[in-house]
């Protein structure tokens, strides 16, 4: 029997399915290292609840403290701030390459000298910087329009500075570090010089963007007159954004940011609707990517607020152990059904999906503990781990959280996001209610057991410990009352300890510093991939390539609105495969959106449309970074798993023509049409999922009786009262051909027991 197939003779109980994994090339510190690693990670997460909630730590006393910021801070600068903590604790826990054994070899230490040696220019760009910095707040340059003016044009001593002691040093350093991190082999506890450099680097950049970007010379950004030091940082802080992006994320999402940045220089060498008029500078661009049209835009501002917000929220959780709880209640709740263990996947991961932001990091939590159940009661490795991405895709839908993207839709769209959620809650229904069919007619064909009593946790104790849902609960009745969201996520963060303390693990001070210690590292992932993200948006803003995307839509449309959605459905999944759903939504929003508004779809339906195909991109075969992560725990062919998985998830596809087609979906309209809208599209699911799987009414369909069941949901989805008619008509008249007539099959079905 495999090793990851437990004997579900004795009870299931969930234990450590919140504690986020281990990465290959994460460090694992001891001693002093780790306590300094840990306190840094604590403080930065801290430093983002105290910012975001505008506390000054000194405010009750009236004092001033210069070197410590006040808040709350300038956006711009507290933007810089966020993405320079990140890059600095990311290379300090992140190395270059994959920890392979526990030794170092005598050549990476030899290189460690080389990358020492590279702190040397680094430390004199830092000390350029600071130079700069103090120059600026001296008072003794000239005043324009309130303020300081910041002229660094070729000729000037200023200008030469900024090239000879600050840029050209700081490249050589960032780029040397990178390099060398490639070679410097390091034991997994300690931590190489070439990524102390780049730490280094990531703080030098941000000491001159904060200081440069206070004064007049911020309204040069996107202009040829952008001071050519800005340049440099933005050329230092891009190229160390993009190293830890594949640090921590892998190649996809750098590779495809390098086609975008490729594009930007041959652009005007390309034809039709890719060239741009005039060739880019270096200095142009790099000044533009690094402000508020890119790397400090949309993306970021919501890394740096929602998002690491709700990251510290669940980390609060797990100290609390709520993710064990989910679990287990799910168990005891549906593992008794046919195919428990798959029903237990769908309720599971749809509640971790408000703790877990990703879908392969909600496949691991809780595959690793259901994907060997479901083998055990008769799935094969294949549906299993398909199921089990399916269900951990749609945790990224699921209101109130839905994962990093909703808030990059509020963000992008201005649409508040309480609207946006509560929009969310029939596609989500209708997603889950679909896997449910399917995994329910699967097991229904295989002639599949559920779980017994004395397997399960007992329900009645996990009904008395239901007030581990509080702090979720106080997080949906804030939203929905008119708190911010980042009122609402603090109080739910205060919450979640103050639970805790109904439970055994009670949450005193160390308990809260380890849970900021832990928000810091599980952060740092979303934030370099959101500040990536950023990059891509800049190109496209700077050339107006979305503009012409936009127009390609409407000359499909033109022709056929609906091909020009599905133009659009094949570029956002085309743009998530293989990277994560921010910032395949991200980049989606700024192609693809922009041409369905001109389309005349409504503002939500249109980003709605494109964020649903970018979260579905995590089980769209060739690429499937959702099912790739189940095919690792059930043991099945990655490739096999994304196909069964695609199949499982199959309503995904579909729910977002609904919200074209009908906006009641999407809570747009009267109380009849939205309960209409959603009664008689979920009915419309259930027979898609019955065709899909052949199996209707507690029996086996026939081809031509699956074709009349998808051509009756299709209908039923479709949301006229005319086309509602006719599909339930199709329906009932399967439902008599099934029951009376009884039609042969034409082979025999082999019945699959599980006991």
């Amino acid at each position: 029997m495999d090793e990851t197939e437990k004997d579900i003779d004795e009870p299931v109980i969930a234990e450590g399915v919140d504690e986020e994994p281990v990465e290959g090339n994460r460090r694992l510190f001891s001693g002093r290292a780790y306590m300094v690693v840990a306190a840094l990670s604590a403080v930065y997460a801290a430093f983002h609840m105290v910012a975001l909630n505008g506390v000054s730590v000194f405010a009750w006393t009236g004092i001033t403290v210069p070197l410590l910021p006040q808040f709350p801070l300038e956006t711009w600068n507290f933007r810089i701030v966020h993405i320079a903590g990140a890059l600095g604790l990311g290379f300090l826990l992140f190395s270059a390459t994959r920890f392979r054994d526990e030794t170092a070899s005598r050549k990476g230490r030899a290189l460690g000298l080389l990358s020492a040696a590279l702190a040397i220019p680094a430390l004199i760009g830092g000390g350029t910087a600071i130079q700069i910095a103090l120059l600026v707040g001296s008072g003794t340059l000239p005043q324009m329009g309130g303020l300081t003016t910041w002229a660094s044009f070729p000729g000037t001593d200023i200008y030469t500075q900024e090239i000879f002691w600050f840029g050209l040093p700081l490249l050589v350093a960032t780029l040397g570090g990178i390099g060398l991190a490639w070679f410097e082999q390091r034991q997994r506890h300690e931590i190489a010089f070439a990524d102390m450099v780049l730490a280094l680097c990531g703080g030098v950049v941000a000491i001159y963007l904060i200081t440069i970007y206070g004064t007049a010379a911020r309204n040069a950004v996107g202009t040829p007159f952008v001071p050519i030091g800005v340049a440099f940082a933005a050329t230092a802080g891009a190229a160390l954004i993009l190293e830890l992006t594949r640090r921590v994320a892998g190649l996809a999402l750098v590779v495809i940011t390098a086609v975008f940045l490729a594009y930007t220089f041959t652009a005007h060498l390309l034809p039709g609707i890719l060239a741009v008029q005039n060739a880019y500078t270096w200095q142009r661009f790099f000044g533009h990517v690094y402000s508020d049209a890119g790397i400090l835009g949309p993306t970021t501002a919501v890394s740096s607020t929602y998002i690491i917000l709700f990251i510290i929220f669940a980390a609060f959780l797990q100290a609390s152990k709520v993710g064990d709880y989910f679990v287990n209640f799910a168990f005891a709740a549906a593992g008794r059904a046919r195919g428990g263990p798959a029903k237990v996947a769908i309720f599971a991961s749809g509640l971790m999906g408000m703790i877990n932001g990703t879908s392969a990091g909600n496949v691991v939590a809780t595959g690793s503990l259901t994907i060997p159940l479901m083998k055990k009661v008769g799935y094969d490795k294949k549906t299993s781990g398909a199921i089990e991405a399916a269900a951990s895709t749609g945790g990224q839908i699921m209101p109130p959280i839905m994962g990093a993207g909703a808030f990059i839709m509020a963000e992008i769209t201005g649409i508040p996001y309480q609207d946006i959620a509560i929009a969310a809650i029939i596609p989500a229904v209708l997603y889950f209610a679909s896997i449910y069919f399917m995994v329910d007619f699967e097991a229904a064909k295989l002639g599949m057991r559920g779980m017994r009593e004395d397997e399960l946790p007992k329900f009645n104790r996990m009904i008395r410990q239901i007030y581990l849902f509080i702090p979720i609960i106080i997080l949906i009745v804030a939203l929905f009352v008119g708190y911010s969201v980042i009122r609402a996520g603090t109080l739910a963060t205060v919450a979640a300890a103050v639970v805790s303390w109904l439970t055994t693990h009670r949450m005193g001070w160390r308990a809260i510093l380890k849970a900021f210690e832990l928000a810091g590292v599980m952060s740092i992932p979303i934030i370099a991939v959101c500040a990536c993200a950023g990059i891509i948006v800049g190109v496209i803003s700077l050339t107006g390539v979305g503009a012409r995307f936009s127009s390609v839509l409407l000359d499909l449309a033109a022709t056929s609105q609906l091909l020009a959605l599905v133009f659009a459905m094949c570029i956002a999944i085309l743009l998530g495969m293989g990277m994560p759903t921010t910032a395949a939504y991200a980049v989606a929003a700024s192609v693809v959106a922009p041409g369905l508004v001109q389309l005349g779809i409504p503002q939500l339906t249109a980003h709605f449309f494109v964020f649903y195909f970018a979260v579905v991109s995590a089980i769209t075969p060739p690429v499937a970074l959702a099912s790739y992560a189940a095919a690792g725990i059930s043991g099945a062919n990655p490739m096999e798993t994304s196909v069964a998985s695609f199949k499982i998830g199959i309503a995904a596809f579909i729910v977002p023509f609904m919200f074209f087609y009908n906006s009641a979906i999407l809570m747009d309209g009267t109380w009849f049409e939205i309960i209409r809208a959603g009664i008689t599209a979920t009915f419309g699911v259930f027979l898609l999922s019955a065709g899909a799987q052949g199996w209707f009414m507690a029996g086996r369909a026939v081809w031509y009786l699956r074709v009349l069941l998808i051509l009756a949901a299709l209908l039923m989805i479709e949301g006229g009262l005319l086309s509602d008619a006719i599909g339930f008509a199709l329906a009932i008249t399967v439902f008599i051909v099934q029951k009376y007539i009884k039609p042969d099959l034409g082979y025999s079905v082999p019945i699959k027991g599980a006991d």
